[in-house]
């Protein structure tokens, strides 16, 4: 696990500085199926990503963003590698390069590089969550009237039915902001922030930055409690967990 842990913080920190070369240089900006957009840094990044995983770990599945599924191992790496594409093209330093190593679908390791504002963290299950400032932890706050929630966009909650809980809810906290992607879940694990909402993923979305709010001590799951998050995400200290997920699954009152 260690040496894994090694390989998967050098790589996503190299593929991160790829990624990071291209920012705010002129390139064109290509929009995929889902009408979501990508860039030559996206593929440029993943490449070398893939090229690294097979180098390294032949016998392992990988599974990405941009070029799919590879392999059919025990063992699956998932790798994002802009997550936030959206605020990479508009020269907004909140993307990040993700990489995670899953077995039968549970993360053990997750790393998340952040090159425009030089933050890391990662983590491995059991062994906590480390970033560049030191060692990871989720806030304590209990109380609802004191947290601070970010979430995903607006046209995402209202599409999946989550904009008007959230709005309930935002009466009832110290405040929402559009932290949004993994930057978000970031904040959740460092103690910024109480909680993240981010209503619409895909696997590699989430992977690495569950297990490593999980190892600041809070928790990551859909919105109905369940782990592993495949298409929603609700990341949080863990503290205020359950009446967050009552909101989302039996509405606000």
């Amino acid at each position: 696990m260690d040496s894994r842990l090694e390989f998967a913080v050098k790589s996503a920190q190299e593929a991160a500085h790829i990624a990071l070369s291209y920012f705010g240089a002129d390139f064109k900006v290509e929009e995929k199926e889902d009408s979501s957009p990508v860039t030559i840094a996206d593929r440029r990044a993943e490449e070398h990503l893939r090229k690294l995983i097979k180098s390294a770990y032949p016998e392992d599945a990988i599974f990405g963003e941009e070029f799919g599924e590879d392999g059919t191992g025990t063992g699956r790496w998932l790798i994002d590698p802009i997550d936030g594409t959206k605020s990479f093209i508009c020269n907004v330093p909140l993307f990040g390069t993700l990489l995670s190593f899953e077995r039968e679908g549970v993360p053990e390791i997750g790393v998340a590089v952040f090159p425009a504002l030089e933050l890391w963290i990662y983590a491995a299950k059991g062994q906590g969550a480390q970033s560049n400032a030191g060692r990871a932890m989720v806030s304590k706050t209990s109380n609802l009237s004191e947290a601070v929630i970010s979430c995903g966009s607006i046209s995402s909650l209202d599409k999946t039915g989550r904009l008007a809980d959230l709005t309930k809810l935002s009466h009832q906290i110290r405040a929402v902001r559009g932290w949004s992607d993994a930057y978000g879940h970031f904040l959740v694990a460092t103690g910024r922030i109480e909680a993240m909402v981010d209503p619409i993923i895909k696997r590699y979305d989430i992977s690495a930055m569950e297990v490593i709010v999980q190892e600041a001590g809070g928790k990551c799951t859909d919105f109905s409690g369940n782990h592993s998050p495949q298409i929603e995400a609700l990341s949080s200290n863990g503290a205020l967990h359950e009446k967050l997920s009552a909101c989302f699954v039996q509405g606000v009152n």
